[in-house]
């Protein structure tokens, strides 16, 4: 056995986190203050947009339009309301001209019409005692809601006969950046103290409980720094936001769940705290750092698509997933080697047991979890089948998905911008604001612009054209269709419109037009980015277990463990069922860039705890050749551990939820939804019943690989099955002698979702 008295082997990676450890804390903390400052004020610089593909067709006629027509498009709408009279009455009319005057005088405002001043039908409602004044706000997002907010008071509410409120694409987006920064800061209290009491419940102890917290908070407060500095180069999506307080809170958890975890079983068999933290990071902390790096690589396809609005989100995720494994990796060892024996301290449970017997049979923890592996595998077939069927038959409704783009009703019902859409889908002909623009380019005369205008008046979609307005070589008509701004009429009138012939270049803009260019954009650059997800992450779990056929299982069953999530948002959000529980309405369709962002997000959770599972099958497998024996071992160890680490992450999720806007909520529910059921249903179920059936050849790699693997693959701990050791369980790990590993107790510990804790202790050589 090692001696008390002899130097602990720590690696060198232990001594650098751990030789000043009291200095490390004092400089995190310092830099966390830092990281306050310089993310202060980070939500005001956020954009509420970025669901355009910037290189398309309607985004260069949208700038083509503001720099020659600015008055062109607007963003601003007053929705005037003459209550039972005629907005055709006199003293109506009056005061609606006064308003548009008044709008019209207002700095960083142009383009100001009415139905009074263009006696425009499509700006008149059917029922006659509503009316529309139009305006165009100029300037970026952040000097346009500055404007709005200084104007709008002034504007909205009653005014003579007359009652006013706003609306317009202008009013949406902050009332939607507005929303989503007070949400966010419900979500997060919340979040913070159930996660705590959660926490409580897994470590007993306060001041464990505590760590992973801090590892969560830093990392979101170091994102927030991060994304504060990337809007002085690049537009970032407010949404990113949520994102950051979900992973940071939820990855953080999980990183140092297992570190502390395993840090308190080195303690419990009596290794000293530096061994205990030399250990510690050999094991569990390759598993968390090689688990941040599957998740970052999922997150980072996002950087494939053009819009802003996605890449915001790899920004933010790939920021938050390597800040809270630096954090679980820098920080948290260094805390630990402070605190020894007292993370042990307040153990709470205490409470709540007092004169009951206290566990002395270390081996009965995670007994359920490995009664329950060996039940599926006895019946691998049925589970197999089973499973996959029942999560096929949950994805189902996906294939009636329908794509749409982020407007009002992303809202509550109650929101003012909402309330106008509404009333303008509902009372006016046409889709007033929601229009497409034509823009003409070259040089013709007036026949040739009245006769395309014939053209495009002729198109079936058409209810209305307007224009053109003509200045030099440029020109451009307005075309209303027939419904709403984004149906599917609309979208085909954008193709239409793009397929006429004129004796001049023409480009197509307007919100289905976006629409319609987004989609394409998305379907052009999915393919390359599920090759790019798909070829790492089997290289990264190649470079894991050395097999050839896990990399491949992993990937189809992470992706088979997202489709009661994509069935969901279709059937809920889409289709509106328990839209009144959930307090949303549904737009009945589904924005286009939301499958791709849950899809990356839940698919990189979903390897995350894969790889935790793995690499203790891996870790047994290594060790006794018992392929079965391995699976039961490697969900024994850690399916408490994934479990509660689901949950805590699932609550911060459904807090997110809980949020007014649509899309927030579908990302906060439906990620939620996915990783229950990848921790509850295809870890516990699908993986060992497949496993099951694949046997021994699920470890199979050819020679060439083997000696790839062997050089340069990684694995939680350093062990290898001895040559001849067939289900020897109790072989020693490489580098340590028979005496360094006792043959009762070899193997990690685990904790079960209670947080009672086996502890066994094992020595290697490493990090």
């Amino acid at each position: 056995m090692t001696e008390v008295n002899s130097p602990p082997r720590v690696g060198r990676w232990t001594r650098l986190v751990t030789a000043r450890p009291g200095l490390s804390l004092l400089a995190a903390l310092v830099l966390t203050l830092l990281a306050v400052l310089a993310g202060s004020g980070v939500a005001d610089r956020l954009g509420a947009g970025g669901w355009e593909d910037p290189d398309a067709e309607s985004t260069y006629a949208t700038k083509a339009l503001e720099r020659e027509f600015p008055d062109s498009q607007p963003n601003l709408l007053l929705l005037v309301d003459a209550g039972d009279a005629s907005v055709d009455d006199p003293a109506v009319a009056a005061e609606a001209k006064r308003l548009t005057a008044r709008l019209a005088a207002e700095k960083d405002i142009t383009g100001v019409g009415s139905y009074w001043s263009a006696a425009s039908p499509a700006l008149r409602a059917e029922d006659g005692h509503e009316a529309l004044i139009a305006a165009r706000i100029t300037g970026d997002e952040k000097q346009m809601g500055e404007t709005l907010d200084r104007v709008a008071p002034s504007l909205r509410g009653t005014h003579g006969p007359v009652k006013v409120e706003i609306g317009g694409i202008v009013a949406v987006r902050h009332e939607m950046q507005t929303i989503i920064q007070e949400d966010l800061t419900r979500a997060e209290m919340i979040a913070l103290p159930i996660t705590l009491l959660l926490l409580v419940m897994v470590f007993g102890s306060a001041i464990a409980a505590l760590l992973p917290l801090a590892i969560g908070i830093v990392a979101i407060l170091g994102t927030n720094a991060v994304l504060r500095g990337l809007t002085e180069f690049t537009d970032v999506s407010v949404f990113a936001m949520n994102l950051t307080t979900a992973l940071g809170l939820g990855l953080a958890i999980d990183y140092a769940l297992f570190i502390v975890r395993r840090f308190r079983e080195e303690l419990a068999t009596g290794a000293e705290p530096l061994t205990a933290i030399g250990t510690t990071l050999r094991t569990a902390g390759r598993t968390v750092l090689f688990s941040a790096l599957t998740v970052a690589v999922s997150l980072a396809a996002m950087l494939l698509f053009p819009q802003y609005f996605l890449r915001s989100f790899a920004y933010a995720g790939m920021a938050v997933v390597l800040l809270a494994a630096a954090a679980a990796l820098i920080l948290l060892p260094a805390a630990l080697i402070l605190l020894g024996h007292r993370v042990n301290s307040l153990d709470l449970r205490l409470l709540f047991r007092r004169g009951a017997p206290k566990k002395t049979e270390a081996r009965d923890s995670g007994s359920a979890w490995a009664r329950g592996a060996t039940l599926v595998m006895r019946r691998a077939p049925f589970f197999a089948l089973g499973t996959t069927a029942v999560l096929v038959l949950l994805g189902l409704p996906f294939l009636g998905v329908k794509f749409g783009t982020a407007d009002d009703r992303q809202l509550p019902a109650s929101a003012e911008s909402h309330v106008v859409q509404q009333h303008l889908r509902d009372g006016f002909p046409g889709s007033p604001g929601g229009g497409l623009e034509v823009l003409a380019e070259g040089s013709a005369t007036p026949a040739q612009y009245v006769s395309y205008k014939e053209r495009i008046a002729a198109l079936p979609e058409v209810l209305q054209v307007d224009g053109p307005l003509v200045k030099g070589d440029s020109a451009y008509f307005t075309v209303q269709p027939r419904g709403e701004a984004v149906d599917a009429g609309a979208q085909r009138l954008v193709g239409e419109l793009r397929s006429t012939k004129a004796p001049f270049d023409t480009k197509v803009t307007g919100t289905a037009a976006v629409l319609v260019d987004s989609k394409h954009a998305i379907g052009d650059r999915l393919p390359w980015a599920a090759v790019f997800i798909t070829i790492v992450t089997l290289v990264l779990v190649f470079l894991l277990t050395g097999s050839v056929l896990i990399p491949v299982q992993a990937v189809l069953l992470n992706a088979l463990s997202l489709t009661a999530m994509f069935g969901a948002v279709v059937w809920v959000f889409q289709d509106g069922h328990l839209s009144g529980l959930l307090g949303f309405t549904s737009p009945g369709s589904i924005e286009t860039t939301l499958p791709v962002l849950m899809f990356c997000v839940a698919f990189g959770l979903s390897m995350d705890y894969g790889v935790f599972l793995l690499s203790r099958i891996k870790e047994e497998y290594d060790r006794t050749g018992d392929h079965e024996e391995a699976v039961r071992h490697g969900l024994q160890r850690t399916g408490g551990l994934i479990t509660a680490a689901a949950v805590i992450l699932a609550v911060v999720m459904v807090a997110i939820g809980t949020s007014r806007v649509t899309n927030t909520k579908m990302l906060g529910l439906g990620i939620a939804l996915a990783v229950l059921m990848d921790a509850m249903i295809v870890r516990s179920l699908l993986v060992p019943a497949v496993m099951r059936l694949t046997g021994r050849a699920t470890w199979w790699a050819p020679a060439a690989l083997r000696r790839f693997h062997g050089r340069f693959g990684l694995s939680e701990g350093e062990v290898e099955r001895p040559r001849g050791a067939g289900l020897d369980r109790h072989a020693a790990p490489r580098g340590a002698t028979s005496d360094d590993v006792p043959a009762e107790e070899s193997g990690e510990g685990t904790a079960d979702a209670s947080g009672d804790l086996r502890a066994i202790r094992r020595t290697s050589g490493g990090m």
